[in-house]
């Protein structure tokens, strides 16, 4: 089939999105009549363009076999990515650190909840504030330490790895804050938080996360999300702890209390100094810092709108700490910032496409805060520049604070996180919409703060995307299971799935996700994925739901909706695109090994911690399977080496038989000229000589007879000593063939198609029935001859609390239940494929046929309860 796909061979290896020529190689133009043409006018003529350079094709190659050559050269014949980037050490116990989930043989390693890395990460803080208290030192964090970092010009703690060809700047190098400084000598009167967080509080510095910020005024929203972050602190000491959302589980990290600052330190500032010093104040140096160097309008990065408030600000470097460095956190989507401060799941769709924007305000945006926080941005499709549209910034997220409805007026309040910047149209600040009434009714005060109103209309008109992020309370229960997959080029759904068995009606919402590379920024590698998902019941091809195509946001992709007990099959599609620009892992590795050590330990033992999630571990019956294969596979070839050997006997024996009978006639023939000759010379002395040496042949005759007998059928023993030394040559003397010698290996032979994705499905449920019975747990997973159950293969958790406020003891009790199951299930490489995949109801190969028969057949069958919205 492929032959008549036109594939542009000789053009780039990525899938090209815009349409081939209709006749590739062709230029048609028009000329004048031929003479002596008369009566129809021009007529078309055809140029023969120069026949494209592309691959060389041997004369006795078929166009089929050329196409088929192509691409065995063009996908890596064994797929793989590094999965460890730092040289492996011993480590003690099953994980790396508190932050990851790394496997150690085959045990499985849950998920850390909420609670769990609250309290290790309240442990680390009492740790290390018991130590500086013993040595009367404040800490100073060597893993993130800013000054030395700054002083040093190092910049490790600003900069990420260089992935990129062709000169372009380190990612960071344009931040150059002048000076660091702890908060106790920042601030006159410091407090973390002031009359608790609040989104007025979120002024955004010069680093360039607006979207972080703006996750950040959507969560001040509803109260105690914000405050759930920083879980340990001692000011007195300089230490901070915060917990973050990351690929499925909660992690901790600790800071100090250094800040960067907009100011060099007054000994440093020359110019300002001599300025200073020429007023002939008191104290120069002093009046220096008050000015420069005192509170939050200080601060280079992130700082709060009060100029004694502290939180926004260590919480910005804790999490460019936890991502490696602050340039790791440049660029992003709202949605991925608030699902990674709450655990949330993040949609997203385009104004264009909201079906019923009557319905998406009634039954969506009013209920803001409740079970759900929004989010909108501008410019989606990245070919905006800067500038604004009455106020509204392009290429900006901006966070949903409150939607009402009040006297038949749809209004919704927004704020920018950079704390100014407002939108000028109808219900803005002044407008003639404006009263007294409804300054009271909306709590409403003028100001350029960020802070301002905006009809539903307007709001529709002005931005492109909406983020919308269910949040999930302790009713809600989490199983996640990782794996890694080869992803081909052409794009499909994968062989390898998941199977997913319920054994109680639950509210269920599917994510299936990759790893976040914000955390190991520079060796991402060349390839991007996008993903998508289809939840099938088991065995059938007919889906029930699939998740929607992914706008901006990359990560993950999401499906929700109601399940009724059984067990279903979770289809697995990733769309892999190659930039070439971009380095290898591996070759990141090689150009900073010598000279930033630090800087990729730290960013490698994050690689490797999350690529140790999708981490492969066979199953006692995988290998039971593969043992009993490859056996099978050594006795066949070696049943071969032993049929060929006495093939090329019998050629033998057959070649020496015919030598033989031929030698025997010439023997013949001689001695019949002897005995004519001995005839004629009878009356010669030498005639009895001559009789005696006729006799001679037949003597050979009898030798040669007994070197037939040596070549008889060997012993059974000789043949497997011999079938192994000729297996053993075969495998050492693997040559390509001559023409392949000529040949030096293609763009596409030498850098193959290689990608190789780690996915993970996290299945939230919510039990309908408020006890399920213990007999419902007791579904077992079904599997066909063609799949083996991998279940080791990858972590695989059952009923982990998404928001554990519960004792342990109570959740472990609810989790023998088991209501949810998760394996990976992978195609028997052993077994014979049969039957095809189901093709998605709006692809345009769905009706086409192949030799006679439907590529895709729909069985039909009930859906389940799908919940209406996205």
């Amino acid at each position: 089939m492929s032959a008549i796909l036109g594939l542009n061979i000789g053009g780039r290896r990525l899938r090209s999105r815009s349409p081939s020529p209709a006749r590739s190689g062709y230029i048609v133009g028009r000329a004048d009549s031929p003479p002596g043409f008369r009566g129809r006018g021009p007529q078309p003529v055809v140029y023969r363009m120069a026949a494209a350079a592309g691959p060389r094709r041997n004369k006795k190659q078929t166009p089929q076999e050329a196409v088929d050559e192509f691409w065995a050269k063009f996908t890596a014949k064994t797929p793989g990515k590094a999965t460890r980037v730092i040289p492996q050490r011993q480590q003690g116990g099953e994980r790396a650190g508190e932050n990851g989930g790394l496997q150690r043989c085959n045990k499985r390693v849950r998920p850390t909840s909420y609670q769990e890395a609250a309290a290790k990460c309240r442990a680390k803080v009492a740790k290390i504030v018991g130590e500086c208290r013993r040595v009367n030192k404040k800490y100073r964090d060597s893993h993130f330490d800013i000054e030395s970092d700054l002083k040093l010009g190092r910049r490790e703690c600003l900069q990420s790895l260089q992935n990129v060809r062709h000169g372009v700047k380190v990612p960071g190098s344009e931040l150059r804050p002048r000076s660091a400084k702890r908060v106790t000598d920042i601030f006159d009167k410091p407090q973390l938080y002031i009359d608790g967080p609040t989104a007025n509080d979120v002024r955004q510095g010069r680093d360039g996360d607006c979207w972080l910020m703006a996750a950040l005024c959507t969560l001040s929203n509803k109260k105690g999300l914000i405050e759930r972050l920083c879980v340990a602190y001692d000011q007195e000491v300089g230490v901070y702890g915060f917990v973050f959302h990351r690929d499925g589980e909660w992690i901790s990290e600790i800071v100090d209390d250094f800040l960067y600052l907009t100011k060099s330190d007054y000994d440093e500032s020359y110019t300002d100094r001599v300025l200073f010093d020429e007023l002939e104040r008191v104290n120069a140096e002093e009046a220096y810092r008050r000015i420069y160097q005192s509170n939050s309008g200080a601060l280079y990065f992130a700082q709060c709108e009060h100029p004694q408030e502290t939180w926004l600000p260590l919480l910005e470097k804790c999490y460019a700490k936890a991502h490696g460095d602050y340039a790791a956190i440049e660029g992003g989507f709202g949605g991925e910032g608030i699902e990674d401060l709450t655990g949330g799941v993040t949609s997203e769709m385009y104004i264009s496409d909201i079906l019923d924007k009557e319905y998406f305000w009634k039954e969506e945006l009013l209920k803001v805060n409740k079970d759900f926080l929004f989010g909108c941005s501008t410019g989606v499709w990245g070919s905006s520049k800067w500038g604004e549209r009455k106020g509204i910034m392009e290429l900006h997220s901006y966070s949903v604070q409150k939607a009402v409805e009040i006297e038949g007026k749809r209004l919704v309040r927004l704020k920018n996180p950079w704390g100014k910047g407002e939108w000028k149209g109808a219900w803005s600040d002044g407008s003639k919409e404006w009263t007294a009434e409804w300054l009271a009714k909306l709590e409403h005060r003028f100001g350029d703060d960020g802070d301002f109103w905006i009809s539903y209309q307007d709001l529709l008109r002005k931005f492109q995307a909406i983020e919308r992020v269910r949040l999930f309370d302790h009713g809600w229960l989490l199983e996640s299971c990782w794996t890694t997959l080869a992803v081909p080029w052409v794009v499909d759904y994968h062989d390898t799935y998941f199977r997913l068995s319920i054994s109680a009606r639950s509210h269920v919402v599917l994510v299936l996700s990759q790893l976040d590379e914000r955390y190991f920024r520079g060796l991402e590698g060349q390839y991007q994925f996008e993903l998508a998902l289809r939840l099938h019941h088991a065995g059938q091809e007919d889906y029930i739901v699939r998740s929607q195509a992914p706008y901006r946001m990359r990560r993950s992709v999401n499906a929700e909706l109601e399940l009724e007990a059984g067990h279903y099959d979770v289809r697995v599609k990733i769309d892999a695109t190659r930039n070439q620009g971009v380095m290898a892992a591996e070759q990141v590795v090689h150009n900073n090994a010598k000279e930033r050590r630090e800087k990729l330990t730290r960013i490698g033992l994050a690689y490797d911690l999350a690529h140790a999630k999708g981490k492969l571990v066979e199953s006692p019956q995988e290998k039971d399977t593969r043992e009993a294969h490859e056996k099978k596979q050594r006795e066949t070839k070696r049943q071969e080496a032993r049929d060929k050997i006495r093939a090329e006997r019998e050629k033998e024996y057959y070649l020496k038989k015919k030598a033989f009978a031929r030698g025997r006639e010439r023997q013949r023939k001689m001695a019949a000229r002897q005995r004519e000759r001995l005839a004629a010379k009878r009356k010669t002395a030498a005639a009895p000589e001559a009789a005696g040496q006729a006799l001679t042949p037949g003597c050979e005759s009898d030798s040669a007879a007994l070197d037939m007998d040596s070549l008889s059928d060997l012993s059974e023993r000789e043949l497997d000593i011999r079938a192994e030394v000729h297996l053993a040559q075969g495998r050492t003397n693997e040559s390509p063939s001559p023409s392949r010698l000529s040949e030096s290996p293609d763009e596409f032979e030498s850098d193959p198609w290689n990608a190789v994705a780690v996915v993970g499905l996290h299945v939230y449920y919510h039990v309908k029935d408020a006890d399920p019975p213990h007999s419902k747990s007791t579904l077992a997973f079904r599997s066909s001859s063609s799949t083996l159950a991998d279940t080791s293969s990858s972590d695989c958790h059952n009923g982990r609390r998404v928001d554990d406020k519960e004792p342990r003891a109570h959740v472990d009790a609810h989790e023998e239940h088991h209501v949810v199951r998760l394996a990976v299930m992978r195609p028997n490489p052993l077994a014979q494929r049969q039957g095809s995949k189901a093709l998605d109801v709006d692809d345009s190969a769905r009706d086409a046929t192949l030799s006679g028969a439907a590529i895709d057949g729909s069985n039909g069958g009930v859906v389940g309860t799908l919940s209406r919205g996205w």
